[in-house]
């Protein structure tokens, strides 16, 4: 089903891939809750409102779907992948005026959602990962995979351990066929890059990396470029030290943002790595609707890890009100993860993490990120110490 992809035309695929949802007249009568699979095979659990934003959600869809089909009419199939701004000294003057017209455009366009049918190509394209694989043999990922079919290592260990409890009920990824792709891909991996290895979080981001990328190959290459290229280093390694230089580095921007809830979280002793260290590690794939989820990743792809403190702050932004009158940190965390959960209209989300956070600059984060650097792993050393104090002791 998700392993390989038939040559169909685009339009036709585009519009049989977004069902109107009905729920039955008894359930819309009594407003119970519904359930039903969405565009990716995840199961819904909702109420008849939640069936509306969706439907919503999806005419939306089509209409940015004609929006993409018109582009490539008239500018071609791959338009998109012109020439770009930082190479404008090699270009003729209307050829840069053409580069910063397009470049607007497509911001635009994928912060408005990239259509499903053509997620993969244009994923693949604006990552860098066509160019990633296109540095090695064809057959790279078929030979790394024969190379390390039957190792065992600690990693794999933990692969094989993770594998029935990500996205457990999905009608192809909780399968045989599903496990068995998932893993190759997370095993692939784990011996290209042994720094990384595997790190809990990586089998949910794979996993709906092979639903939208449809084979094996491309989803490893789009998992290679993200932990290679667009998020920063080491927030997988052993000690995770990239990933709590995040977290400090997005509590400081809750604190700019939003001074007021920060200042009543701290009350509360509520540390955001709590939920954010999920967000960060998963990608929102945990958190998220699959849709919400995908639309988050449209743009990380294309602008880079900044996207992730946007969607973040975003999400405390939206419920800062309610947050503000909260009196204890498990009201916090049930009104995140309410909220997180029911995140269906993608816009809702991205107009306040683009339009309410200010802008974010991937300069200033690098130096924010070093700031806090030495403190996190001055923190790291000393929990290592002390763990090596408890195994001494135990001897």
């Amino acid at each position: 089903m998700y392993g390989t992809q038939s040559k169909r035309d685009l339009s036709l695929e585009l519009q049989s891939q977004i069902p109107i949802l009905r729920p039955s007249i008894h359930s819309r009568r009594a407003n119970l809750t519904v359930k039903f699979q969405d565009l990716y095979g995840f199961t819904v659990e909702g109420n008849v409102d939640d069936v509306n934003v969706l439907n919503e959600v999806r005419e939306k869809v089509r209409q940015q779907g004609r929006v993409w089909w018109a582009l490539e009419a008239s500018k071609g199939a791959n338009w998109y992948l012109q020439p770009e701004i930082s190479n404008g000294l090699a270009l003729k003057s209307s050829l840069k005026i053409s580069a910063v017209a397009n470049s607007i455009t497509l911001r635009k366009l994928i912060r408005k959602g990239i259509p499903p049918v053509l997620r993969p190509k244009v994923w693949f394209s604006l990552s860098g990962a066509a160019k990633k694989k296109s540095t090695v043999p064809e057959s790279y990922y078929n030979d790394l995979s024969k190379a390390v079919e039957g190792k065992v290592t600690a990693a794999t260990r933990q692969i094989d351990h993770d594998l029935p409890r990500t996205f457990p009920g999905h009608p192809w990824l909780d399968t045989s066929e599903g496990h068995a792709a998932l893993r190759r891909v997370l095993v692939g991996y784990s011996f290209r890059d042994s720094d990384v290895g595997y790190c809990q979080g990586l089998n949910y981001v794979a996993a709906l990396l092979l639903l939208v990328m449809k084979t094996e190959e491309d989803a490893f290459w789009m998992l290679a470029v993200l932990l290679e290229n667009v998020l920063v280093n080491d927030c997988y390694t052993n000690n995770l030290s990239g990933c709590h230089v995040e977290q400090r580095v997005f509590k400081d921007l809750l604190t700019k943002k939003c001074p007021r809830l920060a200042a009543h979280l701290e009350a509360l002793e509520f540390d955001v790595s709590l939920v954010a260290t999920e967000w960060f590690l998963c990608l929102f794939s945990k958190s998220l609707p699959s849709e919400t989820t995908l639309r988050v990743w449209d743009v990380l792809f294309y602008e880079g890890a900044k996207v992730l403190f946007h969607v973040a702050l975003g999400i405390f932004k939206m419920k800062e009100d309610e947050l503000l009158l909260t009196h204890h940190v498990g009201d916090v965390i049930n009104i995140l993860q309410r909220t997180t959960h029911h995140l269906f209209d993608p816009d809702d989300l991205l107009t306040v993490a683009f339009e309410n956070t200010g802008f974010m600059f991937t300069n200033t984060l690098s130096k924010q990120r070093k700031k806090q650097e030495p403190a996190v792993m001055a923190e790291l050393d000393q929990r290592l110490r002390r763990l090596n104090s408890l195994k001494m002791d135990d001897k």
